[in-house]
Formats: C-alpha cells, structure tokens, sequence
C-alpha cells in the first residue's frame, strides 16, 4: 500500500539540504516529533484517529456514485460508454472502480498523493492502473511535468503529465512535491504516540506506577537484592492476580514520577483526537469522539463534512479527472460525482427529497425510481405539479351578488 512512502528526490539535487531530518525522510524511516517520537507513515497509522480518519475519508468519496455526463440542449444526459463503465463499475479487469478510488484517496491521505494512469487506445480510454508513488519521480520538462516510473526491474518510463490523473494533498512550493499530512502533523500524532506507549507501560508493570524503596541497605547487593525481589513479586502478583505484599523491613515505597491521573493521559488522547480531525478538516463525530456532541450541534457537523471537506475533495478530482480525460478545450463531456449516494442510507431523507422535486415539477416520478433502482412506470414520465398552484391575478373571482 501506501504506508512508508513519499516523493522521491535525487540525492544529487542541491535544493534539498542533506540534513538528518531530510534524509531519514528520503529513506522512509520518518520525522522526529517534539515528543521525540520517530512519525513514520506506518505507525502513524497505529493511531486509532488517524487510521479512523483515513479510512473514513477514503471510504466515503469512493463509494460516491462518478458518472458521465454530456451536455445537450435538453441540458445534459447521462453517457452510457465504456468510460462510464470504467469510471463506474471496474478500472481494469482486476480492480474495481470502488477499490481503485479508495486505494488512490489512502495515498492522498498517508503519504499525500496518489497516481493513476490513463490507459488509451487512440484517442478512447480503455484503462485505469493506480501507479505507487514511491517509484515515480516527478520532473519538468521546460514547464511540462513528466512523471518517470521505475519498474522492479530496473527500467525506467516516462509519461506524460496528461498521461497521469495526479491528486496531491497540498504541494509545496515548488509545485512538484506532495506534504504527507501524517508526516506533516508529526508533533500532535508524535504526541499520541507517546501518551500510548505511556499508558501501556503503566499498565504493563500492573498499573504500578514508578517508584523507590527506601529505607536502610547494608550494601550495594542488598540494595539490588530488594530491588529484584520487590519487582518479582509484583510481576507475579499481576500474573496470579493478586496483591503483592513483599517488603523488605522498615523500608516504605515512594512514588516518582506522574501518575496517569497527574499527566491527564485521558484529557491528551481526547485533544489529540481533535487534532488528527483538524488535520483531516474532519468533524470530531466521525472520529467516534461524541465528547462535545449534542442532537443539534452532531447534524450540523453531518453538514459540514459534505459541504467543506468532502465537498472540496470531490471538485479537486473531478477537475482533475476532466482535465486528463477529456483535456483543456472540452466543454461537452465531463465526469461528475452524485453526492446524492450520501443520503444512501437515509430512507425517509430521500422519500422527502423525491416527493418535493415530483410535486414541483423538477423530477419525473420515472427519474426518482430510476434513482431508487426500481422499474420505470408507463406513466411516470411527465413533470407533475401541485393544481393549486395557479399564477397571481388568474385565480377565479367569487361572485359577489348572492353574497
């Protein structure tokens, strides 16, 4: 997949200085945190936020319905092609349009990009193939990106920039490379990290926290015999089950350290949790975090997932996608995602939304049952509207001499 992976740069290249931190990078062996923490992409997605937010995210825009549409002058229809098939149902004939659209958004959401090549016969797509970014170095031919992909075996391809649908998560400056968000936010998943690796040695040790024995020791050896007998005894205790009563005599345990409850190991894994969404644009419902969540405050976020981030993920694409598929100077076909699939699940959403477009003369009760998957009817397809409704200053006048 693509945990563990970056954009690639030539050691050779003297605009990227040869630092520690930019050469664990290159390596893929990740960034030191402020926690001092090593973040790499694999155990950033150890954390159960991150893994939450990635496979949400990843999940949700790929099981969004992508069609292909062509402008008429009836407004638009939709284009049963092969590309229609590709887009919709299956990107080659080993992997699935869903598979192949979640595995693109987990390297856009982990590493921070992802690739996919456009194979063609002619001028007619026939092809879709995800490409791993860690084996493509991307380059530019005078202002002309070119993407050149090395194989196992050595080999190296160049294809060109309208050869490959490219979605990044943020470029940087130079245009060419892609920021990991993982990587990216090292210092707040660093943290998390830690506070886990925290908690399970506490509880590893028996939920005892660090601690000295003092008191009076003869010698050194005594000191360390003490010291070896006290932690067997709570190393068997905790295996039994039990409580671990041996000390050596007028000697007294003194904690050291912070306990759990000192450190507030709670309160920073709930804030880190807002953190991992801040960096997705994630509202905290969907990473399971319902801490701050009332009835009101849970559906407005419902709302703000689809119009700023799922929103703003989908045009990112479907601009991309129109741009390699079709080029710069198409104006009739054009793919398109329905977030329509969104309200899927919501049974009664969809039957309100259905019989107010039908009474409104915006949907035939045909278009709605084709939306529901369920047969056409022979007479389902006018536009209807409500009788009642008539155009002011033509309703009937009531005759008012045999008032």
């Amino acid at each position: 997949m693509f945990w563990n992976k970056k954009e690639k740069r030539g050691i050779e290249n003297p605009n990227v200085p040869m630092t520690s931190k930019n050469m664990m990078n290159f390596f893929g062996m990740g960034s030191t945190s402020s926690s001092g923490t090593v973040v790499t992409i694999e155990g950033g997605l150890e954390v159960p936020s991150v893994m939450a937010a990635v496979q949400f995210l990843s999940g949700t825009i790929a099981s969004l319905p992508l069609n292909v549409y062509q402008k008429t002058d009836n407004g638009r229809e939709k284009l049963q092609s092969g590309l229609q098939n590709i887009l919709h149902d299956a990107y080659n004939e080993e992997c699935t349009s869903f598979d192949g659209r979640k595995y693109s958004m987990e390297g856009v959401l982990t590493a921070g990009r992802s690739l996919t090549y456009i194979e063609r016969s002619g001028q007619r797509v026939i092809n879709l193939f995800n490409i791993d970014p860690s084996k493509v170095t991307i380059q530019t031919n005078g202002f002309k990106k070119q993407y050149v992909f090395k194989g196992s075996d050595g080999q190296e391809t160049i294809y060109q920039a309208s050869e490959i649908i490219d979605i990044p998560f943020a470029l940087r400056s130079d245009g060419l490379t892609s920021i990991s968000p993982i990587l990216n936010g090292k210092d707040a998943i660093g943290l998390m990290i830690a506070a886990t690796d925290y908690g399970a040695k506490f509880f590893n040790n028996g939920g005892v926290p660090p601690f000295v024995v003092t008191g009076k020791f003869e010698t050194g050896k005594a000191m360390k015999r003490a010291s070896d007998e006290l932690h067997q005894a709570i190393k068997s205790a905790s295996a039994e089950k039990r409580l671990a009563l041996t000390l050596p005599l007028n000697h007294e345990i003194k904690p050291i350290g912070s306990t759990p409850e000192d450190a507030q190991l709670v309160d920073v894994k709930r804030f880190q949790i807002e953190e991992v969404a801040r960096i997705y644009s994630l509202p905290p419902v969907f990473l399971q975090d319902l801490t701050h969540g009332t009835f009101s405050n849970t559906e407005q976020q419902d709302l703000h997932l689809v119009k700023h981030t799922v929103r703003r993920w989908i045009t990112q694409i479907e601009q991309e996608m129109n741009l390699k598929l079709f080029g710069r100077d198409n104006n009739q076909v054009y793919v398109e995602f329905n977030l329509d699939g969104l309200l899927r699940g919501d049974f009664s959403s969809r039957m309100a939304g259905y019989a107010t477009a039908i009474q409104n003369g915006m949907l035939k009760p045909n278009e709605a049952r084709a939306s529901e998957n369920r047969p056409s009817d022979s007479n389902g397809n006018d536009l209807l509207i409500q009788g009642a409704t008539v155009p002011l200053g033509s309703q009937p006048m009531q005759d008012n001499q045999n008032v």
